[in-house]
């Protein structure tokens, strides 16, 4: 939050007591939906992908940091949904890893903003359509999540972006790789990259993997 912003609420704040309290509130709500809808304008503008000549770093985050790739089935769409997409043509992937909450890809594509934004999309709509059959309480958190101005739909799974960094040369891709292997390491899960089963680190190691992945790079 900006300073202005912060002195925006704080005069709203000591006036309080002359104007009715639920015009204040209603005007704290409006303030904080600008300054929510200006961060997601300065997000977008300064994570964008210029060159599709070379690969990309990508994150994807669901709402609220929920733990929800720790059940199988959610992973598997994501899985399915990533091998639907080099079938096809659509994407490349070099890497990958899914934590319990969030996941890490090196992928390219000749559209690949559109790529990505359409494997959030589908596989958005896939897992929330597991959740009206499975659990009713992870739907109600990913309705509590959704944004404000995502008029266009009941819930929200995943975070808005998906941060990419352009892969510059072999040495940037090797350190990003090993990154993204080691992500579960560092957090104390396995003590070998290898061990983890939701990640590239076995294609590399013996090319036992769950799903393909291209090494040519």
């Amino acid at each position: 939050m900006k300073k202005s912003d912060i002195i925006q609420l704080a005069s709203f704040t000591h006036l309080s007591h002359l104007v009715p309290t639920i015009f204040v509130g209603t005007l704290l709500v409006m303030l904080k939906r600008h300054i929510e809808w200006e961060t997601r304008q300065m997000t977008r503008s300064r994570y964008k992908i210029f060159n599709t000549a070379y690969p990309y770093f990508l994150t994807a985050t669901i709402v609220e940091w929920l733990p929800l790739f720790s059940n199988p089935s959610i992973v598997q769409i994501i899985f399915d949904s990533f091998e639907f997409m080099q079938k096809h043509d659509r994407l490349i992937i070099y890497a990958h890893v899914i934590m319990e909450n969030h996941l890490h890809l090196i992928a390219s594509s000749p559209d690949l903003s559109k790529e990505i934004g359409d494997f959030k999309s589908y596989t958005a709509r896939q897992i929330i359509d597991y959740y009206k059959v499975n659990n009713g309480f992870i739907l109600e958190s990913l309705a509590k999540a959704k944004k404000f101005f995502k008029i266009d739909r009941d819930y929200q799974f995943w975070q808005e972006g998906s941060h990419p960094k352009q892969i510059q040369d072999r040495r940037m891709m090797r350190q990003k790789i090993e990154y993204i292997h080691n992500n579960p390491v560092r957090r104390g899960y396995v003590d070998e990259p290898q061990h983890w089963r939701y990640s590239s680190a076995r294609n590399y190691m013996n090319g036992g993997g769950l799903i393909s992945i291209c090494k040519e790079w």
